[in-house]
């Protein structure tokens, strides 16, 4: 699901105008040509078309806006999450309600005036009831504006959100900040964001790739530890949500530098296996820069655990294959 793609919203005046102004160049486009009949109605029918064009302009308006909105009962877990997160999910539907209301009754109303007119044989009565359907149009319209306010406040935000595809194989890489993460997602994939050295340096979920075709896989880039939802920032529980809904499997980095005590990060890595349920696949960042018996200890410690990127790669492929998620796509 894309968000950056929903079109901005403007308030209920500009709706308004919009109708009001194609409603004038369309009666002054009539007028400019030789209609048939009498005085009467010649001026019935011009201000039907003008109320047709109102009406046809505030349904077509917001079906649009409805329709670039998904069906958020049937949109993935990790994107319904998102929206409960950031919006107020229950007026987000209401809005929406609303501006689809105001759609069908703008076509309602025409139908109503249409019948008036067609029914009217006073020439004086045809400016009373096209004021009466401005009116009463202007009404309807009014009556949704804190909708159309609400609503571009929400599209705002969810346009913030990042784009994760939720149907392919995705691998979530995660540790604490600053043990190597965005660096490991460099070495797998070339793509290189700004890594700084300080915590917390990841703003976002990182988004990249490996593999092509039906082998293709996503990365996903984790910041924060994921750890007590209620106590995350707003990108750390963006990250989570991700992680929970969208990775097929982890992959844990364990920083030797002990940037993080060993045992905070141990503890993180069981923590993790427990409460997301996945394969997770243990990485050693910063080999380097520790010497050879540390790096031999971790192994021991955790039996499987990869020093190399290539081979992480490798091990991806071979578990994801295993699992049966290479060959056909998540539902």
């Amino acid at each position: 699901m894309n968000f950056q793609n929903l079109k901005p919203i403007e308030n209920y005046q500009f709706f308004l105008d919009l109708a009001f102004r194609r409603a004038r160049d369309k009666g002054d486009k009539l007028r400019s040509q030789k209609l048939k009949g009498g005085r009467l109605e010649k001026s019935k029918y011009i201000e039907v078309m003008k109320m047709q064009v109102i009406s046809d302009t505030l349904f077509s308006r917001m079906e649009s806006i409805v329709k670039s909105y998904p069906s958020f009962d049937q949109l993935p877990e990790f994107y319904k999450e998102m929206v409960k997160l950031h919006v107020d999910y229950v007026q987000l539907k209401k809005s929406l309600a609303a501006l689809n209301w105001l759609g069908k009754k703008s076509l309602e109303m025409f139908k109503i005036y249409h019948s008036k007119l067609d029914k009217n044989r006073q020439f004086d009565r045809i400016n009373i009831l096209k004021r009466e359907f401005l009116g009463r149009v202007s009404s309807l319209v009014k009556q949704v504006r804190k909708d159309f306010v609400f609503l571009e406040e929400a599209r705002r935000i969810m346009k913030k959100f990042p784009t994760i595809k939720t149907s392919l194989k995705t691998v979530a890489i995660v540790g604490f900040p600053n043990v190597g993460k965005t660096t490991l997602l460099y070495k797998l994939t070339g793509s290189k964001p700004e890594i700084n050295s300080y915590p917390f340096t990841t703003k976002g979920v990182n988004v990249s790739y490996i593999g092509k075709g039906k082998d293709r896989i996503q990365l996903l880039d984790t910041p924060g530890t994921l750890n007590r939802f209620e106590k995350m920032n707003d990108i750390e529980r963006i990250a989570y949500l991700a992680v929970r809904h969208c990775a097929d499997m982890i992959v844990y980095v364990f920083d030797p530098t002990e940037e993080y005590p060993i045992e905070n990060q141990a503890k993180l890595y069981k923590r993790l296996k427990q409460d997301f349920g996945k394969n997770v696949i243990v990485y050693l960042s910063k080999r380097d820069m520790v010497g050879k018996e540390k790096v031999e200890q971790f192994s021991k410690e955790y039996a499987g655990i990869i020093v190399d990127a290539a081979a992480l790669e490798e091990e991806i492929m071979l578990l994801l294959k295993m699992d049966g998620i290479m060959e056909t796509e998540k539902e």
